[in-house]
Formats: C-alpha cells, sequence, structure tokens
C-alpha cells in the first residue's frame, strides 16, 4: 500500500526544523530515520499531511565525548554508536546498539528518532536509563534540558512539547569499576524483543557500590526494578545474590499477553535475562572483557 500523499518539506537545520513543525501544527511528523514512521503511513496508520525531513541537516549525526558526558547528534544512526570507538568505552551502549533489528534498521535508525517515538519495545530507553542520560531539546521557546527518566511521560509519549524536537543526547561517562549490560530475547532479529533487561553497575572492593536495573518491553514504559537494585547493593556478586536479585526484577515486571509471548513466559524471561546481565556486568566492572549477546529464540 502507498502512504497518502502529503507535502515534502526540506529543513536545513534543527532551528528552521521546528519553525516548520509550529507553523504546520498538528498535521506535520518530523521524518529522521524513517524506521517507524515510513512503515505506519504505508499502513495508512499514519496519515501527516506535511513530513519535515532532518536527514540533510548538517552536523546533526555525531559521536563525541564532551567533559565527563558522551554526546550524541540526534541524527545519528544506530549503525554509527554500533561501531564506535568512544561509545564502546560504555559497554551497555553497545550492546544496545549493537543488538537493534537487523543491519538495515540499525543503517537508518537514529537514537533521537528512536527516543522521539517512546515506543514500550524500544531498546535505547532502558538503556540510557541506567546511566543518568539527559536529552537536550530544542524548540519555539528555545532549548532546554530533560532527565530520560522524565522525558518518557508513557507508551508513545514524551516531554516534548509542540514544535520541540531533541538536538543531543548526553550520557555521562561511568565511574571506575563499572559495568553494564543490556540483554534482549526475540524471536528473530527484526523483530522487537520479548523482553529486555538493561544492567549498570559499579564496584567498591569487590562490593556492589551502586546499581541500576530497567526492563524493557514489559510495561507502557521501562520499568526501573528498585528492589533487584536494593538486592544488589553492598553485597558481593555471587549466584545466590544474583539469584534474589533476579527474582524481584521478575516481580516488577508488569507484561502484557501478546504475539511475542504470555504473561508469564516474559516473566521468565526477565528472570533469566536479569540474571545472565548482572552476571557480565560484573565482569565488565572487574575490568574483564566479555561478549554481551541477545539470545534468539
Amino acid at each position: 500500500m502507498y502512504p497518502r500523499p502529503f507535502h515534502y518539506h526540506r529543513a536545513t537545520s534543527l532551528e528552521e526544523a521546528s519553525a516548520l513543525v509550529s507553523q504546520l501544527g498538528q498535521e506535520a511528523k518530523l521524518l529522521a530515520g524513517g524506521q517507524s514512521l515510513i512503515p505506519l503511513m504505508k499502513l495508512r496508520f499514519a496519515n501527516p499531511a506535511h513530513l519535515v525531513d532532518l536527514n540533510f541537516i548538517p552536523g546533526a549525526s555525531y559521536i563525541r565525548r564532551q567533559g565527563e558526558a558522551l554526546c550524541l547528534g540526534p541524527l545519528t544512526r544506530h549503525a554509527e554508536i554500533e561501531h564506535s570507538p568512544p561509545a564502546s568505552q560504555i559497554p551497555i551502549v553497545h550492546d544496545c546498539a549493537a543488538g537493534i533489528a537487523d543491519v538495515q534498521v540499525r543503517n537508518r535508525g537514529t537514537i533521537g528518532g528512536s527516543l522521539a517515538e517512546a515506543d514500550p519495545s524500544g531498546d535505547w530507553a532502558a538503556a540510557l536509563l541506567t546511566l543518568g542520560t539527559t536529552v537536550h531539546c530544542l524548540g519555539p521557546s528555545g532549548r532546554r534540558e530533560i532527565a530520560l527518566a522524565d522525558f518518557i511521560k508513557d507508551a508513545y509519549t514524551t516531554a516534548l512539547e509542540d514544535g520541540e524536537l531533541i538536538s543531543q543526547i548526553s550520557v555521562p561517562l561511568p565511574p571506575a569499576n563499572s559495568g553494564g549490560a543490556y540483554l534482549a530475547f526475540k524471536r528473530c532479529a527484526p523483530v522487537y524483543a520479548s523482553a529486555a533487561v538493561a544492567v549498570q553497575l559499579s564496584l567498591d572492593d569487590g562490593h556492589c557500590r551502586d546499581a541500576r536495573i530497567y526492563l524493557a518491553a514489559v510495561g507502557l514504559t521501562p520499568v526501573r526494578a528498585s528492589e533487584a537494585e536494593a538486592e544488589l547493593r553492598g553485597h558481593v556478586i555471587n549466584s545466590e545474590i544474583m539469584a534474589a536479585a533476579a527474582e524481584a526484577a521478575r516481580a516488577a515486571a508488569d507484561p502484557q499477553p501478546d504475539m511475542r509471548g504470555s504473561a508469564d513466559f516474559k516473566r521468565q524471561l526477565v528472570l533469566a535475562l536479569t540474571r545472565n546481565a548482572i552476571g557480565i556486568a560484573a565482569r565488565r566492572a572487574r575490568g574483564e572483557h566479555v561478549e554481551g549477546s541477545h539470545i534468539y529464540a
């Protein structure tokens, strides 16, 4: 099926894109990677009268370190992050980028578009929430910074105001003796995960100093497993502690049954994924080079 007719606008700057969307109103949509919007338009589930293309804006795709943060441009492709040496210094970021869908989607999809979509089954939000990420926004009222935890309001709903768009994503560099991991279970590479778990922790003399655990695809927004984090803090990471934390994460999950599995099946996935992700994160925090990869049915 072909999309309904629309007017095409090619923005030359983020400021121009914001102004265009403000002027055109609710009938306008921003086009970044298009991996979510274009399929919806082809199915005519989305029928924008105006499409504002961001892909020709110079300097909107970058990965660079600024002080104690890794800064990502809104048009930065998943594949660019996957193969970026600076991004690879934060293993959970590399895990997430390398596991998104298939190579075609990673070559076109953007981190800014993914976060703005706020899809409950998306990957980036859960991984970046473990790192205290900040979203920089640009709109008619100027610029502002929003903690990612406050940016995502509900399924497909963000704190972006009318005419506002993402201008940058800032990821704080983890402290020394830190490690993270992002693991998902998928039926095959191109589909969304049945469940996914992001773990970021830091160690002090063998004990867990701090931990952040978020669950993806098992709630309307990423679910923070606070009780699971509490099971880890102050303890040496061993099999018993990992099992207790994994059980707490399973209890925190709030999945809905769908074509990707029953609610009970997804809770069991959370249990196994959390245990494995904690193990990888802890080994990485100790300085080991550990490969982490998604599990496919």
